[in-house]
């Protein structure tokens, strides 16, 4: 089986070098001829623990290849793989720009059946609009057929049958700096579709991961699994936004939110993760999604209370961790800052939406001096931090510093020797 995978971020890198490792001939496709110059030399431009290692093995093997041509990749594959960003829009709904022009190459290049699978998180109803925008394009096509049939008065000229297609919702569940085992050992697979033909396809596509015997499906509805999707996210957001405000409460009263947090995740109904207060979520996620998912509510009359209450909370928690660093300082106007952790979390050098990177910015802002060290994100972070010294291991962000701030939850930082 041959699929194509239209977008080489986070979620298409790893989904595609995946279903590679499955076996599966897979093209993935890009606008960037850099990136895929760099992909086509066995070159990972992001950090993900095991990726390029999968990616080199997958393209030795020719399981795998890189390409800008979409046209060629749309043609010979029967399954394509919708995978580019959605980036919010000023009013926080998801930009379906990217989504909208695959749809009309896919359209343009329809030459047989095909299953067409979003995995970006897009909002319910997007399936019904890729079917639209292709049932649209074809259509028009036909037109301009029919137009040039009646010019030439050929009407003994052979007519293209419209290809039959189907549209699924296969949504993505990746931890950035676990998506190669997320992918390869899921909590769950989501299917959305109508037709049992594109459910079969799908299901042979990840049969390898019966092998574990573990992997559930959730089989349901293309506007089901896109809504399946925001709402993992928003709940999770939601916990770790509770989990904070429960740690802010404890700082007022005095009680310890660690023992709380581990009480809380001895109860089978909740569990144990998200329940690490900090500063904030963040990433490209969660806060693009929770915003969304108001929005998706929103325009359809809706008031979505909790989740409106979650993002402000998270906004206000990091200029709440800079008051806490205030009060402990009694100022920061010329305090030297040592700041450990600026990706949004461990195992990536992602530093989208990520809380150190605000609290970073905000301490300047206050005329403090700070010193920043990440394991992974220190390039990605130099261009976002001008005034902030970028150091290049734990001991020189430390060394002099008034107040050590831990910002991300590196292992490396867990254990520190403060003497």
């Amino acid at each position: 089986m041959n699929i194509a995978m239209i977008g080489t971020g986070y979620v298409g890198l790893v989904t595609g070098a995946c279903f590679a490792e499955f076996g599966v001939k897979v093209t993935c496709v890009d606008k960037d001829k850099k990136k895929i110059a760099q992909l086509a030399q066995g070159k990972v431009p992001i950090y993900e623990p095991g990726l390029e290692e999968i990616v080199r093995r997958n393209m030795g093997n020719g399981f795998l290849r890189f390409s800008i041509d979409i046209d060629e990749a749309l043609r010979n594959s029967l399954v394509i793989f919708i995978a580019v960003g959605t980036p919010p829009r000023a009013d926080g709904a998801a930009n379906l720009a990217y989504v909208d022009e695959v749809a009309r190459g896919i359209a343009r290049n329809l030459n047989g059946y095909k299953v067409i699978v979003t995995k970006s998180t897009v909002p319910v109803g997007t399936g019904d609009r890729i079917r639209t925008i292709i049932e649209g394009e074809l259509r028009r096509e036909k037109s301009r057929a029919a137009e040039a049939e009646n010019f030439l008065r050929s009407p003994a000229l052979p007519r293209r049958e419209t290809p039959l297609f189907d549209i699924v919702s296969n949504p993505e569940f990746l931890r950035e700096g676990n998506a190669v085992e997320d992918f390869l050992r899921p909590d769950r697979i989501v299917i959305g579709a109508s037709s049992e033909q594109a459910i079969g396809i799908l299901r042979d596509l990840y049969s390898p991961l019966y092998l574990g015997g573990k992997t559930r499906f959730v089989i349901t509805d293309v506007r089901t699994a896109e809504l399946i999707k925001y709402a993992t996210n928003a709940f999770l957001a939601t916990k770790i936004t509770f989990i904070n405000e429960i740690a802010n409460l404890c700082d007022v009263v005095g009680s310890n939110v660690q023992t709380i947090a581990a009480a809380l995740g001895m109860d089978g109904r909740i569990s144990p993760k998200f329940l690490n207060p900090g500063p904030g979520y963040g990433g490209s996620c969660f806060p693009k999604d929770t915003r969304a998912l108001c929005r998706i509510a929103e325009e359809a009359g809706y008031h979505f209370g909790v989740l409106d209450a979650v993002i402000k909370a998270n906004e206000r928690q990091q200029r709440l961790m800079v008051e806490k660093i205030r009060k402990a300082l009694g100022g920061l106007r010329g305090k030297v800052i040592g700041m450990l952790g600026l990706a949004f979390k461990p195992n990536t050098d992602d530093t989208r939406g990520s809380p150190a990177i605000a609290i970073a910015r905000l301490l300047r802002q206050a005329g403090a001096r700070v010193r920043a060290y990440d394991p992974a994100a220190r390039e990605v972070a130099r261009a976002e931090l001008p005034g902030v010294t970028i150091a290049k291991d734990i001991e020189s962000a430390a060394r002099g510093a008034e107040d050590l701030v831990i910002a991300t939850e590196w292992n490396q930082f867990r254990n520190l020797d403060l003497e």
